[in-house]
Formats: structure tokens, C-alpha cells, sequence
């Protein structure tokens, strides 16, 4: 789960009348019960709506299910919406130590850091805790992952994730931190982070990120990655160019950490490798420090030229999560307070590691393992010779960094 510190596209496409006699273009009238249920339904008139009514109500039956969406009057910025009731919020044991934020929502320990750039160095015994729990969060982020299928919902994985945390007498981490509903957070295609999960199902051709945060031995593990949900989703150009280019994001900045490396400069390399392949980088949310606490120093800024403070020491562990996007980096939040989204609803992808410095350089405590869902895909074959001349291709990726053995150190 990431932190944050601190030309727009317009596509205008013909739409028909909904009425079943009509053939005419639909104009700016919708049917203001489909509206609240989170359909769309356009008329091109006031008379055709009349004239329809009594067939076209007959719809709004069938599309209920119970299901509503809870912001119909906001101007989403894509083709998302989201899809509540939400489930009730989950529970966990009381045998399963809980960090503070649990019951209340706030996190007190992270308030009460005085020096904001003061940076943990973990001893021997509190980096072999950290190579625990992050060792746990790869085997949910993986359980997780094998639910990614056209037609299960994000609730579903929620459920999973959230038992899946139990069985390991581990806490999600996201639950009711800063009052975030769910235990896992989930977002698909222009979502770029802190997704809420919730009824809508997976359909062929999205993308999804999962990024998984567990509290396990008095510790924090965080990572995420993006997946294709469907046969036709690494089909689509877009997706891979978008979900590959993250990955190699990620990779190519694991590769500059040993000591002494400054956090300004991973944001050098990701945003060359981002606009190498036709993206750009979300500037609002940032790497963080992890350890004992779910997120503190130090910052990690995603892109070039930044100004963050400090240097990678061994013993120190933090997160690097860059989010890519197709189109704009602006991001804009959905009336949830959590759900962040590009502003021209063009997709995004991310991916997160947390990271060991060690003395030579450093340790992926999160790494995918050898069965772990997911994994690189190459550009799809149609257009495959036109992505590789423009440094596109999605099966690009860094030696020694993501895909190897847990653990493995890259120098």
C-alpha cells in the first residue's frame, strides 16, 4: 500500500437511444433509475423515453440484484463504477496481535515520529522478522492471485486475501487503517491505487492490481503486483504495454539500491524507462519506509528530478512502487476518499517489492516465487515488430532482479 506526499485526453463517442423503437442518437438524457443503479441508459428525447417507458422499466428488475451504485451524479473519469453494498467489514481473532490502528482507525504510532526523516536500521533479529512476514505476503499475494478470473468479483478476493492472512496468524494491514474498509486494496484498469473491493466481477480484457499489506510478529510486509484477467486482456497491446513497462519500472530501480544510493534517483530511472515506452509516471504517491510501522521515512517519489532526502544504509527497509499510466499522471479520488483514479481514465498498472539494503546491495523480501502467478508477458504478436522498434516490447526485463529466487541480491 503506497503513501502519498505530494494535457488531458477527451474521447466524445456516438451513443444510441435506449428506446426500442428508436434508431435515432442518443442525446444527454439518461434514465434517472438506471443512473442510480449504475447503468447507463441514454435517450435522444423526452417523448422516446415516454414512449418507451413502460418496456424499458421492466429493465431496471433485472439489473437491481441488489447491487446500486453509491455516487450516481459523479463525473467518472472511465468506464468503472463501483458496485455496493459493500460487505461487512471482516474480523480477526483477538489471538492474532492487532497493530494500533485496528480498533480505531488511527495510526498513533506513526503520529507520534517527531523527526519525519529519521530512518529505522534494523538489527539482525528485526530484518529476520521483516524476511518472515514478507515471505508471508508472497504466499497471499500468490493465493490471491490464482482467484483473478473473469467473473469473480473483488469482494471474493478480499475474502480470500483476508482468510488467507488468518491462516497465518497475520492482520491485513489495510483493515480500518485510516479507516480503509477491506482488507486488501484491488484496482482495476484506470484505478491507480487504494481500489476498494467490492461486487463488480472481473470481465475479459481488464487489468487488476492487487497489492497485499500483512502485520505479522510486530512487522509489516507490502507489495503488489498487476495481472491480466482474461485471455483477451494480454491480447491488448495497451495492457501489456502499460503492465509491462511498471514491471520494468520496478526492476530498473531495484537495480540501482546499495549503500549510498540516494532515494531522489530511482525516480530518474523509472521515469526514463516509463516514457521509453510511451507512459508516465503518477506523481502523488511514493515509495515509503516499512518495518515496524505500516508506512514512515523514508519518501520514495516515482519520478525525475525529485527532492527526497537521504541515502539507503544496510538494515533499512522500504518500498518502491511505481504507478504507470497510458495516458495522464494526474490522478483525481472518487467520493470514497480512497479510490484513485487518472484523470483522463486511461488505464495504469503498479508493482511494489519490499526491499532489504544489505551491505552489497540488496535483498527482494518480497520476491515472486518459483510457481507465482503472473509473470512478464511479450506484446502480442500482431503488433509485436512495431512495439519493438519504438522500445515497447513487454518482455523486457532487468537480470537478476524480479522473477529470481527469493531473496536473491542484486549488487
Amino acid at each position: 500500500m503506497d503513501q502519498a506526499p505530494a494535457g488531458e485526453v477527451t474521447v466524445t463517442n456516438k451513443r444510441e437511444c435506449s428506446g426500442d423503437d428508436c434508431t435515432n442518437d442518443a442525446g444527454n438524457l439518461q434514465c434517472p433509475t438506471c443512473q442510480k443503479l449504475g447503468k447507463e441508459s441514454y435517450f435522444c428525447g423526452q417523448d422516446c423515453f415516454k414512449r418507451n417507458w413502460s418496456t424499458h422499466k421492466a429493465l431496471h428488475k433485472a439489473q437491481s440484484n441488489g447491487h446500486f451504485n453509491p455516487f450516481p451524479a459523479y463525473p467518472f473519469t472511465g468506464s468503472l463504477r463501483p458496485v455496493y453494498p459493500l460487505s461487512p467489514r471482516r474480523t480477526v481473532p483477538e489471538r492474532i496481535q492487532h497493530p494500533d490502528y485496528a480498533q480505531h482507525g488511527v495510526p498513533v504510532s506513526e503520529q507520534k515520529i517527531t523527526v519525519r526523516n529519521k530512518l529505522r536500521i534494523l538489527d539482525k533479529k528485526e530484518q529476520a522478522a521483516m524476511r518472515k512476514v514478507c515471505r508471508l505476503g508472497r504466499e497471499v499475494l500468490d493465493i490471491a492471485a490464482r482467484e483473478v478470473k473473469p467473473g469473480v468479483t473483488t469482494d471474493h478476493i478480499d475474502k480470500v486475501v483476508h482468510e488467507a492472512c488468518i491462516e497465518r496468524d497475520s492482520y491485513p494491514s489495510p483493515l480500518n487503517y485510516c479507516h480503509f474498509p477491506k482488507s486488501v486494496c484491488t484496482s482495476p484498469n484506470e484505478v491507480i491505487c487504494h481500489g476498494i473491493p467490492d461486487h463488480r466481477p472481473l470481465q475479459d480484457g481488464d487489468i487488476l492490481n492487487i497489492d497485499i499489506s500483512l502485520y505479522h510478529g510486530g512487522f509489516h510486509a507490502d507489495l503488489n503486483e498487476t495481472y491480466y484477467v482474461g485471455p483477451s486482456a494480454a491480447q491488448n497491446p495497451d495492457n501489456v504495454r502499460v503492465v509491462e513497462a511498471a514491471r520494468s519500472c520496478l526492476d530498473a530501480a531495484i537495480a540501482l539500491i546499495k549503500p549510498g544510493a540516494l532515494f531522489r534517483d530511482y525516480g530518474n530511472i523509472i521515469e526514463k524507462t516509463a516514457k521509453e515506452r510511451g507512459c508516465q509516471v503518477v506523481r502523488t504517491y511514493c515509495g515509503h519506509g516499512v518495518n515496524q510501522l505500516f508506512h514512515c521515512a523514508p519518501n520514495v517519489p516515482h519520478y525525475a528530478k525529485n527532492k527526497a532526502v537521504g541515502e539507503a544504509k544496510p538494515g533499512m527497509t522500504f518500498t518502491i512502487e511505481p504507478m504507470i499510466t497510458l495516458g495522464s499522471h494526474k490522478d483525481k479520488t472518487w467520493p470514497d476518499d480512497w479510490t484513485s483514479v487518472t484523470v483522463d481514465g486511461s488505464r495504469t498498472a503498479q508493482f511494489e517489492h519490499t526491499l532489504l539494503v544489505t551491505e552489497t546491495g540488496v535483498e527482494i523480501l518480497t520476491a515472486r516465487l518459483e510457481d507465482s502467478p503472473g509473470g512478464p508477458v511479450e506484446m502480442p504478436k500482431e503488433v509485436n515488430g512495431a512495439a519493438e522498434a519504438n522500445g515497447l516490447s513487454g518482455g523486457e526485463h532487468i537480470n537478476g532482479v524480479e522473477g529470481g529466487e527469493k531473496g536473491k541480491t542484486a549488487s
